[in-house]
């Protein structure tokens, strides 16, 4: 994730006449308004037979939801588009900023990114069947449910997935065979949640020097 932003910051303790007498310790909170650009990626199981095996594939080309095909209407998935790499996003969060010198700060800061995607990870709607895919690893990658070894690690997988426990194998159309409740097209075989969007966190640890070195007190009259 690649990301632009602009925040406003507001102290909970107020500064005196100028920034260089700000208080030595101050809570603050910030929001603002981002742009982010993000590419999300997958790694082809080694034990694949498909050429890109063992390596990272970007998933937003592939349309592992059916977003490039042109499905019939009486699927779940129907009308879904491609997801665009960027998006906008609210930053909001809370932090705390010590005063180490005269001209340098120490802060620390926490805070979600309120997001109107839920496509950061690639995964939103619901199984399609994997017949409709013409693409041999966007079909893949769409249900990995039957991969005994994790791509990432090479552990084997948890045996209530493997050994397809909570639904048996199932002949799926087009001979995929599928496990029950995965990569099978059906108004309740959810892939994701497209209710809730997605959300990611940032933290941020920033040392600050101050180029303005000048100490100007307020005039009276």
């Amino acid at each position: 994730i690649k990301e632009l932003s602009i925040t406003g910051v507001f102290d909970l303790y107020k500064n005196e006449n100028t920034y260089i007498s700000r208080v030595k310790f101050t809570p603050y909170a910030y929001v603002g308004m981002s742009i982010f650009h993000h590419n999300p990626q997958a790694k082809v199981n080694a034990s694949s037979s498909l050429p890109e095996a063992g390596t990272w594939v970007d998933l937003q080309p592939l349309g592992t939801e059916g977003q490039h095909l042109n499905l019939p209407d009486t699927v779940v998935n129907f009308g879904t588009k491609p997801y665009s790499k960027i998006q906008i996003s609210i930053p909001v969060g809370i932090g705390m900023r010590w005063k180490l010198t005269d001209l340098m700060d120490f802060s620390v800061e926490f805070g979600p990114r309120i997001l109107f995607t839920d496509y950061i990870d690639d995964v939103s709607g619901n199984y399609i069947d994997l017949m409709h895919f013409t693409d041999p690893l966007a079909r893949e990658l769409s249900d990995r449910s039957q991969e005994a070894t994790s791509a990432v690690t090479g552990d084997t997988r948890i045996a209530e997935v493997v050994n397809g426990v909570g639904g048996p194998i199932i002949a799926g159309r087009g001979g995929f065979d599928t496990f029950g409740g995965y990569g099978r097209e059906f108004k309740y075989n959810y892939r994701g949640n497209s209710k809730n969007n997605d959300i990611y966190f940032v933290t941020t640890i920033r040392l600050t020097y101050i180029l303005e070195s000048k100490y100007r007190k307020a005039k009276f009259r």
